[in-house]
């Protein structure tokens, strides 16, 4: 039945109150609760929140508990795709298991939604969506994983790829996803005349990985907008790091977010510390949906990722200069209810009639828990206790 009562909580940071959850969904939230034979969890004083939104990571790349991984490639994005498509086979990484631990760690942390960016290559053909699809059966009751079809390795690059991100969508990928038309592929309009029609023969959301910065990232996007316009897609494509809108130019940069609000293409962030990104203000202030993820978690690209939206929250914060305490509030949002957006989740939120999808966080306040990024004390899937004091209850493999 899912049914649950959770004492002595501060939906939100605010007064302390009980949330009674019935048949999965949040039936009361006042103070003074009673639900004689309902279960019963103290929660301590904590502030309870909804489950925190992961819009952008790749569950399937994770080294976690395969040992360290000394990473002697450097920084130049071809030369770390193609030394990950290779590390694969040489450290034996199975997809299924790796996944698993990456998305049990996000549970533990109080995750109960996931937009994972899976590989599908020539080498490895659908070996590593069909071991994330597994993943995604066995948490289907801990946590909601939405799977992007993703040409890590170029899409017309390495010919095939089209016929096997085709063939992952006929048999369940959520999303079609894209990467540097024109850094990678160098066929900007072959590229994204591919993608936005696999996305109209599956009838699927699109969600793009830009990294070209200035101009040329510019052009990629404009080039998007223009088969946003032709294919009828506003409201179901996504532009992942998008950084060429934190470029200096300001008019430049401001011309292509008034693009993006009016043709409600939503955002993914990861505050990357090494470049510049899109101002988080600038984007909430045009309207846009902007979303927040971890990207790779301790993989062969990057050693320092963490499987925690609350560190990734404070590294969007700090990134964005955002000090006060309701900048830190709208940072969180970006892992919550903005987030939320982004990936069109039904019935998400900390109020009545909303799925009980829920964490508890520590703090004074909702500044602070993001400052402290403690152990989630509680994380509820539905209704379901599926997580304490930062791990979650079912055993990584």
């Amino acid at each position: 039945m899912n049914e649950l009562l959770i004492q002595n909580v501060r939906p939100a940071g605010q007064e302390v109150a009980d949330i009674l959850i019935r048949e999965g969904r949040i039936a009361a939230i006042k103070a003074g609760l009673d639900a004689p034979g309902v279960p019963t969890e103290d929660g301590g004083g904590a502030i309870a929140i909804p489950g925190l939104v992961e819009a952008h990571t790749h569950i399937d790349k994770t080294v976690m508990g395969m040992g360290w991984y000394p990473n002697a490639v450097g920084t130049a994005l071809k030369a770390m795709i193609d030394n990950e498509r290779r590390a694969r086979t040489e450290l034996g990484l199975d997809p299924h298991r790796q996944s698993m631990r990456h998305a049990l760690a996000l549970i533990g942390a109080g995750t109960s939604h996931i937009r994972t960016h899976v590989d599908i290559d020539t080498d490895h053909g659908l070996s590593i969506v069909e071991g994330v699809f597994a993943t995604r059966e066995a948490l289907k009751d801990e946590i909601d994983i939405e799977i992007v079809a993703f040409p890590q390795s170029g899409l017309l690059a390495r010919p095939g790829t089209t016929e096997l991100i085709d063939a992952a969508l006929a048999a369940g990928a959520d999303l079609v996803g894209g990467l540097d038309p024109c850094g990678m592929d160098r066929d900007p309009k072959g590229h994204l005349d591919t993608v936005f029609a696999l996305a109209e023969k599956h009838g699927k959301g699109i969600d793009i990985h830009l990294h070209e910065i200035g101009d040329l990232g510019a052009f990629s996007l404009e080039m998007i907008f223009e088969r946003v316009r032709a294919h009828g897609m506003q409201g179901n494509v996504a532009v992942s790091h998008a950084f060429c809108l934190g470029m200096n130019d300001w008019q430049r940069s401001q011309a292509l977010i008034d693009q993006v609000a009016e043709l409600d293409i939503a955002i993914l962030t990861v505050g990357s510390p090494s470049i510049e990104v899109p101002s988080v203000k600038r984007l909430l202030g045009a309207g846009i949906r902007l979303g927040a993820g971890c990207d790779g978690v301790r993989d062969t690209w990057n050693p320092w990722s963490r499987a925690d939206m609350l560190d990734r929250t404070r590294i969007i914060a700090l990134k964005n200069n955002l000090r006060a305490d309701a900048d830190v509030e709208t940072a969180l949002s970006l892992s919550t209810t903005v987030g939320a957006s982004v990936m069109r989740v039904a019935d998400y939120g900390l109020a009545v009639g909303c799925d009980a999808d829920l964490t508890l966080i520590e703090g004074e306040t909702l500044a602070e828990a993001v400052v402290d990024a403690k152990p989630r004390r509680l994380t509820v899937k539905r209704g379901r206790v599926v997580a304490r004091d930062g791990v979650a209850l079912r055993e990584a493999p």
